[in-house]
């Protein structure tokens, strides 16, 4: 199950998902089977939309990243409608790389009952493939919370810039996408 929760510090947003398990689907927890998944665009949220998420439980407003000029995908089981987890990313291409501001699990997936597990990876590999489709060789960077930096090194491959700062290469970028991109 990925547990993700979202802290500010200094007006950064940390990135505090713990990643459960690499795996190229979703698995249901309760029987242990695979899922095939897809991800989509997420239209605009208006403020009322994530009022609402946020009373179904979910941490963070979505609307806030879309007005600083992120884009933010759902991750879905494929053929369904529920979001099982959302991620917001702006690609700055003058300097190649694309900027993770948040991530977080539907609130169904977070706990040991999750539904799923493998969310949060899942999320990243997004980040990754759009980092490379749009030209920037599948950098993506983010602001991780000071306890997980080591367990990012070891699950994403990421590497770090400062403290907290951390970047996924390309070669990390591309293990991810192969991972859950059968299309690679």
């Amino acid at each position: 199950m990925a547990i993700i929760l979202i802290i500010c510090y200094n007006n950064t947003m940390e990135i505090d998902v713990k990643i459960d398990e690499l795996t190229n689907c979703l698995i249901e927890q309760s029987t242990g089977n695979k899922c095939d998944t897809e991800y989509r665009l997420i239209d605009k949220i208006d403020s009322v939309k994530a009022k609402n998420m946020i009373k179904d439980g979910w941490k963070f407003d979505w609307s806030k990243p879309q007005e600083n000029g992120y884009f933010v995908y759902g991750l879905f089981i494929k053929g369904e409608k529920d979001i099982e987890g959302l991620i917001a990313f702006k690609h700055i291409k003058e300097q190649l790389y694309t900027h993770v501001d948040i991530v977080e699990s539907a609130p169904h997936n977070i706990g040991k009952n999750g539904k799923y597990k493998g969310v949060g990876a899942h999320l990243f590999a997004i980040a990754c493939k759009e980092s490379r489709d749009i030209g920037n060789e599948g950098y993506v960077q983010f602001t991780a919370k000071n306890g997980l930096i080591e367990h990012y090194k070891e699950t994403l491959k990421a590497k770090n810039i400062d403290w907290h700062i951390m970047y996924i290469d390309s070669y990390g970028a591309l293990d991810l996408i192969k991972k859950y991109f059968s299309e690679v």
